[in-house]
């Protein structure tokens, strides 16, 4: 997957199952397979760009890297310890090293607590401040290392834009000064004019404090200005991983392809053309036998609909699972 000395995070098999409930007695009658069987790494200082459609299990994935959610099997390491093996008081410890950029900046703020209070908050309970003149100071530097000045501090959420409460979300994720940050589609909800100023954001501050990110998004055109290399995930399962270039100028599976080629180019004498993906995205409830993409693929054969395709490497890290590369 990448050179084993810089790795920062290591998933490995991982799976979460949600299980599905009927009857008078709720009997569990079947398991949506959000994350099914996965491995990637992370290297340190990097960005990796978890990229698919909705529904596809790219937030269960970050959820369950940091044990938001228990996952059903698989190992996530980071620096070697296994994250999902730890105990409350050590994952509490870990936590400091790994937060979350929460997607929705209007549900993930408490609408009752000041803007000082939500970013010092993980200050308090790490034990980060020793006093309340130390911990103002951190709170202050925070928020005008995302654009926020000291007036704003004792605001409400509901007083800030939409761009706005999302640096509070950044400023408050960078208080324990963490090593991997999940961000989960962290600008989807916001103005395309507002996206492109929080990503700019994200990458000085990647800068600044040595950031690894898990980038989660379904938007490549938003994914290929901050990662280094990109994830495309399919029902469950990453179906490719290269670094940025290849993928966007060399993609291997058929939905890779067809996620590319919906992104518009602004430019009217460009003839680009459009591949249309035929039915809707299964159920991960029933995913469909062999690849999981065959009855959408435009390029499906009779092996595809028997056989899963192997997660294979086919040159310079560009891993891909596909028959027709075969």
């Amino acid at each position: 997957m990448a050179e084993a000395d810089n790795v920062l995070l290591k998933v490995r098999n991982l799976k979460k199952y949600f299980p599905v409930k009927a009857g008078v007695f709720k009997k569990t009658v079947g398991y949506v397979k959000a994350v099914d069987d996965i491995s990637f790494d992370i290297k340190e200082g990097e960005t990796l760009g978890l990229v698919g459609e909705s529904g596809c299990g790219k937030s269960t994935t970050g959820r369950t890297i940091l044990r938001l959610l228990e996952a059903t099997s698989g190992r996530v390491e980071f620096e070697g310890k296994d994250v999902l093996s730890l105990d409350r008081k050590e994952l509490r410890e870990m936590r400091k090293e790994m937060q979350i950029i929460f997607q929705d900046p209007y549900a993930s703020l408490n609408p009752r607590m000041k803007v000082a209070d939500i970013v010092g908050e993980p200050l308090d309970i790490h034990n980060l401040a020793t006093d309340k003149n130390e911990k103002y100071e951190k709170v202050k530097e925070l928020l005008s290392n995302v654009g926020l000045n000291e007036e704003q501090m004792n605001r409400y959420p509901h007083e800030f834009s939409g761009g706005q409460r999302q640096r509070i979300g950044v400023a408050r994720a960078l208080a324990v000064n963490p090593r991997l940050i999940i961000a989960d589609e962290p600008v989807s909800a916001l103005d395309v004019s507002i996206q492109a100023q929080v990503i700019n954001l994200l990458q000085d501050l990647q800068e600044q404090y040595g950031l690894t990110y898990l980038f989660i998004a379904h938007d490549l055109s938003v994914v290929k200005h901050i990662s280094d290399r990109v994830a495309v995930m399919y029902l469950g399962k990453i179906v490719e991983l290269a670094n940025k270039k290849d993928i966007y100028d060399n993609p291997l599976h058929p939905y890779t392809q067809s996620l590319l080629s919906a992104i518009p180019i602004p430019d009217p004498n460009y003839d680009k053309k459009r591949i249309v993906l035929k039915g809707d995205v299964p159920s991960p409830v029933d995913p469909p036998s062999g690849c999981r993409f065959h009855p959408r693929c435009p390029k499906a054969m009779d092996i595809c609909s028997q056989v899963e395709p192997e997660f294979k490497d086919y040159g310079n890290g560009h891993f891909a699972a596909c028959h027709l590369l075969d």
